[in-house]
């Protein structure tokens, strides 16, 4: 059964450096990290195999992001967006950044504060008697 090369890249000199100052930096994310190595021995000429190899990941995962380089590569898009997640499907969130912010305030409240008697202790205004 033959086996076909994967396709090769050809990294910028640009592209190269950005890459491995983003997989070296302390603050990038670790998925985008190693999105940017995998790229970076892609362009040395290795296989999806070694790379998996190397990396302790899944073929597929080094054949993934290759695919997804080279797709997004007429776009000319920043490196790091490159790397970036795809779009995820589902609907719109359904809280606004300002009503969850409210929740988690609401929640960080005292049961006193809010009017809501406290489960473990007696309470005056509550009707049942534990």
């Amino acid at each position: 059964m033959a086996r076909f090369a994967p396709t090769p890249l050809h990294l910028t000199d640009s592209e190269r450096t950005d890459l491995h100052t983003l997989s070296n930096r302390h603050s990038t994310a670790q998925q985008i990290a190693l999105r940017g190595r995998i790229i970076l021995l892609a362009d040395e000429g290795k296989n999806h195999r070694e790379i998996a190899r190397e990396l302790n990941i899944s073929r597929d995962m080094a054949r993934l992001w290759r695919q997804r380089w080279l797709e997004r590569a007429p776009t000319h898009l920043p490196v790091a967006e490159r790397l970036a997640d795809a779009p995820r499907p589902g609907g719109p969130a359904t809280f606004t950044l300002e009503q969850t912010l409210q929740l988690f305030a609401l929640a960080c409240e005292t049961r006193r504060t809010v009017g809501v008697p406290s489960v473990t202790g007696r309470h005056e205004n509550w009707p049942m008697k534990w």
